[in-house]
């Protein structure tokens, strides 16, 4: 079988949300199917340590696709002919848009319907083209993975889609994201925050993440309790900070808040196994993956009850309305009074942790790769 793959997103020290689920998903899935070939399709010159294994090859389609007018130009034109020269049996799109002209059977990855949710959070040309396309593109393929029940089920609502269509595959979690020994621990703390303990949030920072209400929660947090807790935020400036970066500029805590910037996973891990608690505030995920990963880094996880996060960590996470200041502070002043919970919280989630892996992602999306062939 020759399979074709959107590896738009593999992109070198800069990996992050599809890019990561690329290459988690992708580098089992070569590895385990010698027999298969591989072609990956990128938008620029790429770093060849993502062509996994012997399998595998790579193929630059330019020009890169970084705005809505080219990202149809490259499906529609660009990826079509490169699908009928390498005679692809099947097309797997990771990011959530496909080929609209193509006759090959594709399986399409849709995170998440964020931009439906929450349009402020996204550049007015993105959102435009993805409320038009989106549909269109889950009408085009053949299977749609996504990866929590609570996206299926949005999307089952928003676009009136057969469930049967649908199939879930959760996210994994590596297992570089893990407990770390005390002194590993102090030394993280004595670079990022002079030794002193942490709360921890991870991912990009833009208005979805909802940091402006964590900022406001650790000021609450922090003039009640007298703690010289520090809040550290890990993640590269996205888009629409202006709000965020004016307030941290008058924030009267703001030499207790550390902006670290994007770090690479193996620093990023290190970091999170060394936090008090991980807070991941978000108004709106498809899944979630840092409340996996921090889970399994044996640290206690407070997220929102909105969308998937509650879902994933099954009753083992402190959760609050992400929209109350007082209940995301009231969380933190609880995780932080309570050791005995605090610990409780710690060995339940690294038992709900265990059960997320890359391998068995892999084997999610091989299964639907089948099926869209064998519907062919």
């Amino acid at each position: 079988m020759v399979i074709a793959v959107n590896t738009r997103f593999l992109l070198p020290g800069k990996l992050e949300g599809f890019g990561y689920f690329t290459k988690e998903v992708l580098q089992p899935l070569t590895a385990k199917h010698p027999e298969h070939q591989f072609h990956f399709f990128f938008d620029r010159p790429f770093d060849k340590s993502y062509l996994f294994s012997s399998n595998v090859q790579g193929h630059v389609l330019s020009p890169p696709a970084r705005h809505p007018l080219l990202w149809k130009y490259w499906f529609d034109v660009k990826v079509p002919q490169l699908l009928k020269k390498v005679k692809a049996d099947v097309f797997l799109s990771p990011d959530g848009q496909c080929s609209l002209t193509t006759k090959v059977p594709q399986v399409l990855v849709v995170h998440d319907l964020g931009f439906l949710h929450h349009p402020e959070s996204y550049q007015t040309s993105h959102l435009r083209y993805y409320k038009h396309y989106t549909p269109k593109f889950i009408n085009k393929a053949k299977r749609v993975i996504t990866v929590s029940e609570f996206s299926k089920q949005d999307i089952v609502q928003q676009y009136k889609v057969s469930e049967e269509k649908i199939s879930v595959v959760h996210n994994g979690v590596k297992d570089i994201f893990a407990p770390i020994y005390f002194d590993e621990q102090t030394a993280v703390k004595e670079k990022h925050t002079g030794g002193l303990e942490y709360f921890l949030y991870a991912g990009a920072i833009q208005p979805r993440k909802n940091l402006i209400n964590l900022l406001k929660a650790f000021s609450v947090f922090k003039r009640r309790l007298q703690s010289s807790m520090k809040l550290v935020l890990a993640g590269r400036l996205a888009w629409k900070n202006d709000e965020f970066l004016s307030l941290l500029k008058t924030y009267k805590y703001k030499d207790d808040v550390v902006l670290t910037g994007y770090l690479e996973e193996g620093e990023l891990a290190k970091l999170m196994a060394s936090a008090y608690a991980f807070v991941y505030p978000s108004l709106f995920e498809g899944f979630g993956l840092p409340v996996m990963e921090a889970m399994k880094c044996g640290v206690p996880v407070l997220t929102s009850k909105a969308s998937s996060m509650e879902e994933i960590s099954e009753g083992t996470a402190m959760v609050f309305d992400p929209q109350n200041v007082d209940e995301i502070a009231d969380a933190l002043m609880r995780i932080y009074k309570d050791e005995v919970g605090r610990k409780l919280l710690i060995e339940k989630g690294k038992i709900v942790a265990e059960k997320y892996s890359w391998e068995k992602t892999a084997e999610g999306v091989w299964e639907e790769l089948l099926k869209a062939v064998s519907n062919r």
